[in-house]
């Protein structure tokens, strides 16, 4: 006797069996059991799919299955063209079903197949391991945590440093865990840098691990960089109260751990053997049978959005999973979202209940102040200048007294661009329509989009003049410029300064950011150059001058979002200095600007630290542009071998959506509020920003709605029109529905 059993597989939206597929097994398996199935001349992984589905409405791994009433003849399962599956994969508890249900609205949500949204969310061993190789390393990961639990020492239990001690709470603090206990949330904790959100965070995780036996929490951080210093204060903290298994019962899941490791985190989170879970983006797919709280820390970095693949908000399903699960979530940051700040506020008559509770923590710890701003005005500089001398000065003044300081330039590399000056060359690349960074470190030219690496040329590959040089300035420029700019000055000790660049390219090899950052904790570092990576999360003791160089380009984007990015940097990396109150000149720490646009609104209120009349600005030129969180947006991409056929592809696509239009009006033409109201606009497609990437044109159309579920109704529909018209456009190599786009 055989069954039927539908599997999902990764197969993308766009393919023709994006459902379930049929195959046929000896026995039922429960929803959840993973299972190897062959597909073509392959053989994947495959999960055992909820079986409440008709016949009819899957799609068999061979043919359809016929399902017509009239055929009261049809042969028993086994003698069917049904393809079995190859084996289960024992030792590994079915996937429950709240984890089902959470790859099923991700899915319909963000507008991906079944599979691919499912298989991708499993450590990557999972999907490349075949049953055998996963059971060897099954009993592997067994004898692992046998051993390490045996070898458990009492030390971790009595000898903690003080500093994994509690810290007693300030009046914000003790006031923001009574509301977290007493409300159900979700809550958006919006603190000030330096207010202790991070000890909120520990303080309720304490309580909830004491709490519920065998409970699992979930804490998101934005970065790989973020998750090694989080996972050391966890661990120091809470090593007494999970002592059980030993380096099992917090784990860490991002994507710069090896293959091995991510297995081995995915089993003990899956199993419940982690107690805590640290994690990026991708963890909000960890199966974690008994979660009971998630937290979302730096919930406005727009890392929490996947820009590759499936498009998911990690961020919002973490709201989600907290309302499917009844369980609480904490979004914090210093700089919330404007959707998430518009969601925590009530209507403008004060009345009804915001979608968030909002929790408020204005003040440092220790009574320690945010830096005072200072904007140098580059219009009354002379020409070329890049450091201020007003900002050397300052600069000079606290590394004599063994301070540190931070520079942050979104730029890396030497220079954007390499020129020549005589014929107007420029270092394009020939694969892509952006610029090679030149790199002077290596002496290469680099494409960060493709990633194809050159020599630099000895001469102007169009008219060979030998006078090449630099355009815009980089990350390694400003090591080196400041390097000279600064070769006289010495710290209190008679010793040269030290200065350290940390991008992604000084980071590049395994460990090195670790490294890094201990030199700066350490204080052997006198001067810190770098990117974003540095700028937030990073509790950097002994900083009291944070100087921004560059602003101004965000300040006129295309991207309306541009302003509240880079107003969230410039006050996220204002809150590194300053933060330790204990130091001499904390109370007089700094934060210096450079720009030609000084009275801009966003300066003045980054000076006065006000977010909230940032905010609520940003919110009403967004309403009066019908721009979200007013309005909901999603945009489709096509990829193809000319700019041409993309566009053509995106364009038909929006003719076809006309009867989709008319057949959805008429369904709600008795409805009491107007279609009009909330009938979806379609734009016509235009190249993107960067329209060409590794030979490969990109263009995309942006549709807007005033209703989500109006919106979601029409791209369901628009799917299929999708499918049918890819075999029409044979250029076109890859569609995909990109819903709450962050980059436009």
């Amino acid at each position: 006797m055989t069954y039927p059993l539908f599997v999902l597989v990764n197969l993308p939206k766009y393919s023709n069996l994006s459902g379930p597929l049929t195959y046929s097994h000896d026995k039922i398996l429960p929803a959840g059991a993973l299972v190897r199935v062959p597909l073509g001349k392959r053989e994947v992984l495959g999960i055992v799919w909820h079986q409440t589905s008709g016949l009819n409405q899957v799609k068999s791994s061979e043919k359809s299955i016929p399902t017509d009433s009239t055929e009261s003849t049809t042969p028993p399962y086994s003698a069917l063209n049904i393809k079995p599956i190859t084996s289960e994969i024992n030792g590994i508890d079915p996937l429950n079903k709240q984890w089902l249900d959470l790859i099923d609205f991700a899915a319909t949500y963000y507008q991906r197949s079944l599979g691919e949204m499912a298989i991708q969310a499993l450590a990557p061993q999972l999907r490349d391991l075949d049953s055998t190789q996963i059971a060897r390393r099954l009993k592997k990961n067994i004898r692992k945590t046998d051993s390490k639990s045996a070898a458990a020492s009492d030390a971790i239990s009595n000898s903690e440093h003080k500093s994994s001690l509690e810290l007693n709470l300030t009046k914000e603090q003790e006031q923001t865990l009574t509301e977290i206990e007493a409300f159900p949330g979700p809550f958006l904790l919006w603190g000030s840098t330096g207010s202790g959100k991070t000890e909120i965070y520990l303080r309720y995780v304490a309580s909830v691990l004491k709490t519920e036996i065998n409970s699992q929490i979930l804490v998101m951080v934005p970065e790989i960089n973020l998750t090694p210093q989080l996972e050391d204060r966890f661990k120091r903290r809470f090593a007494s109260l999970l002592k059980n298994n030993a380096g099992q019962e917090i784990v860490s899941m991002h994507s710069g751990m090896t293959a091995a490791q991510r297995l081995q985190a995915w089993l003990a989170t899956h199993s419940g053997q982690a107690r805590i879970i640290l994690g990026t983006r991708m963890s909000i797919f960890a199966s974690i049978p008994n979660l009971k709280l998630i937290i979302v820390d730096e919930e406005h970095d727009p890392s929490y959005k996947q820009q590759e693949g499936a498009r998911y908000s990690a961020r919002d399903l973490a709201v989600y999973r907290g309302k499917q699960l009844g369980i609480k979530v904490i979004l914090g940051s210093a700089t919330p979202s404007l959707e998430s700040w518009h969601h925590a506020q009530k209507d403008p008559q004060g009345v009804g209940t915001a979608r968030y509770q909002l929790l408020k923590m204005p003040s440092r710890i220790g009574h320690a102040s945010m830096p005072k701003v200072h904007l140098i005005d580059l219009n009354q500089q002379p020409r070329g200048t890049v450091f201020s001398a007003q900002l050397l000065e300052a600069i000079t003044l606290r590394v004599q007294r063994d301070e540190q300081v931070l520079v942050l330039l979104n730029r890396r590399g030497y220079a954007p661009v390499l020129h020549c000056q005589d014929c107007g060359w420029k270092s394009e690349c020939m694969h892509c329509s952006a610029y090679r960074v030149f790199h002077k470190i290596d002496r290469t030219l680099r494409c960060h989009h493709c990633g194809i690496v050159e020599r630099v040329p000895q001469f102007c590959p169009q008219c060979g003049n030998a006078d090449i040089a630099p355009l815009g300035k980089g990350t390694e420029q400003m090591e080196e410029l400041l390097g000279s700019l600064l070769s006289g000055v010495r710290q209190s000790s008679g010793e040269h300064l030290n200065i350290l660049r940390i991008d992604a390219d000084s980071t590049r090899l395994k460990g090195e950011l670790n490294h890094q950052l201990a030199k700066v904790h350490s204080g052997e570092v006198n001067i810190l150059i770098g990117t974003q990576m540095i700028a937030k999360g990073h509790d950097f003791r002994k900083i009291t001058l944070v100087a921004a160089l560059y602003p101004d380009t965000a300040l006129f984007s295309s991207d309306f979002r541009a302003p509240e990015r880079l107003f969230s940097l410039l006050l996220q990396a204002a809150g590194r200095a300053g933060r330790d109150a204990t130091l001499a000149n904390a109370s007089t720490s700094e934060m210096w600007i450079q720009t030609q646009y000084p009275g801009h609104p966003l300066f003045q209120a980054l000076i006065e630290y006000d977010y909230q009349s940032f905010a609520k600005q940003q919110l009403i030129e967004r309403a009066q542009a019908h721009l979200p969180p007013f309005s909901f947006q999603a945009l489709i991409r096509a990829e193809a071998k000319t700019q041409e056929e993309a566009q053509l592809f995106l364009n038909t696509a929006k003719e076809s959506s006309v009867h989709i239009l008319k057949g959805i009006r008429g369904k709600y033409s008795g409805s009491k509020a107007s279609w009009l109201q909330f009938e979806p606009a379609l734009f016509p497609a235009i190249a993107m920003t960067v329209q060409r990437v590794a030979n490969i044109e990109r263009a995309q159309m942006l549709i807007e709605c005033d209703s989500r579920l109006m919106l979601q109704e029409f791209l369901r529909h628009w799917q299929v029109e999708l499918q049918n018209l890819q075999g029409q456009f044979k250029g076109v190599t890859r569609w995909a529905i990109d819903v709450d786009p962050l980059a436009i």
